[in-house]
Order: structure tokens, then sequence, then C-alpha cells
């Protein structure tokens, strides 16, 4: 499938609720030239909990686990409403805590993202005390940059225009700095207006993808937090657009965006 351009593979392993592939397996999987090609595999599995529809777990092309993937959920979202006649509304289990999801329509699915994450030993991110934005040094040049959780860990930098910003080389450079101890995210954001921004996501252990839902939730976080946009927001990213809408302090981050059928089918493991 795939969620504003964002490469989803989703297994449903409810029924035999098999353990996920190895390492290798994944990347074998991950790479277009040897298996189906994603930016994220979720593995669906049953829950004994009857008021979870599923659970899931989350893995990058590179074969690392990892705790959310905004567009995923909504490519799962899509599998269960496809087969549920009923009000198209779930509860899932993930591995960054519940997670609760609802069709807007055939295609459009709002998730519930939990609330940001600060504290930098929560994230993780080396720092003496929790600040707003943290200067960060990279490749003998310093850098501001706003830093936390949405279930997993993002770096947030706002710049002029996304067609120009330095991907190729920050984006690497951030994802594996010494102060992120599980490497992270990288968000290159540029502000359009109150309610509009440009995003370009540099995701750990996948590169530069068309769409991040949780990268977009932490830029519209950031950007919320410089009081530079209200509580609703359009991240255009290069798959396409994605809502993004947040009232601050604990309250939960909601994540709109599209979930679309790419082909199905069975494999072999």
């Amino acid at each position: 499938m795939h969620g504003t351009g964002n490469r989803i593979l989703v297994v449903d392993e409810r029924i035999q609720n098999r353990p996920p592939p190895d390492t290798e397996q994944v990347r074998h999987l991950g790479d277009e030239s040897t298996g189906p090609g994603f930016d994220q595999l979720m593995w669906v599995g049953a829950s004994d909990d009857p008021s979870i529809d599923a659970s899931y777990r989350v893995f990058n092309a590179d074969g690392s686990e990892v705790e959310q993937c905004g567009n995923g959920v909504s490519c799962v979202a899509w599998m269960l409403a496809r087969e549920d006649a009923g009000p198209n509304e779930f509860r899932l289990a993930s591995p960054a805590g519940p997670i609760e999801v609802r069709m807007i329509d055939d295609t459009r699915v709002a998730v519930s993202m939990g609330a940001p994450e600060f504290l930098p030993d929560r994230i993780p991110f080396i720092a003496d005390a929790q600040c707003e934005r943290y200067e960060l040094s990279v490749d003998n040049r310093q850098i501001n940059v706003s830093v936390l959780s949405m279930g997993n860990p993002h770096c947030v930098i706002e710049v002029d225009d996304v067609a120009t910003a330095d991907i190729e080389m920050l984006g690497p450079a951030i994802e594996r700095h010494e102060r992120f101890p599980e490497r992270t995210n990288v968000g290159f954001m540029a502000i359009r207006g109150r309610d509009d921004i440009d995003l370009r996501v540099f995701e750990r252990g996948v590169g530069e993808t068309l769409a991040c839902g949780t990268g977009a939730c932490a830029a519209v976080v950031a950007a919320q937090q410089a009081g530079h946009v209200d509580h609703e927001v359009n991240v255009n990213l290069p798959g396409g657009q994605l809502v993004v809408s947040w009232r601050g302090s604990a309250d939960t981050v909601w994540l709109t965006g599209k979930a679309e059928l790419i082909s199905e089918g069975t494999m072999n493991l």
C-alpha cells in the first residue's frame, strides 16, 4: 500500500499470529530489487485484549524495528475497514502504546498519534536539560533544531525552502548524530502560513521518503511551539498532503491522510 506516498507493506498475521521475519529477511523484502520494496513493514497480529482490534509491529527497510509509523497505521486501518461493516473505528496496540483510528471515507484515515514527548531521556536525546530549541553541532557548524518524540525520535530543522535544503548531507549526519543514542528522523520544514507548511523527511533506517506521518506531527508540534502556526495545519510533502491537529500541552496529536492499495498477494518466507 502507500500512505501519502509512503510505501507500506502490510502483512496480516492475525490468524496464524506468526513472528515477523528476521532482520535479513526484512532487508531482502524491503529492497525492491529482491522483494516488493517498502519504506516500512507493518506486521499485524491478533490481540488477547477484547478492546483491541489488532496489534502491530513496525520495521524499516534496513531491518530495524521502530516504535511508530503514522502512514503505516492508516494502511492497517484501511485493511481492517475493508472487512468490517461496523462504524470503521478501531483501537490498535502499537509498540508506542494504544492507538485510535477512524475512517473518514474510503481512503482518508484519522489517527490519534498520542501526545508528544519533550523530555530528553524519553526521546532519547542527550541534553543537560529540556529546552524548546537546541544547538546541534554538525560538520563544524551550529544548527538550531527542535527535538521531540512522537513514539519515535524526531529532529526538526526550519529552512527557508525545502527544495534547497541540504538533506543529502544533513539527513544522514543528524540521523546518526552522537546525541541521538537510537538515531533519529530528520525533518526539514518551511513555514508557508498559519495553516500551511512544506516538509521533507530523512527517515531513520530508510533515507528520504515521499511522506512521513510522525514526521509531519513532529514538524507541526515544533512549529506550534515556536508560535508559527495554528492548531490545524496542512503539511505538504513530496508524496502529497497530510493534516495535523494539535491543541498543545499533553493533548493527543491527530494525523489525517490517505491510505491506498497498490497490490496484494501472498509470499513464501
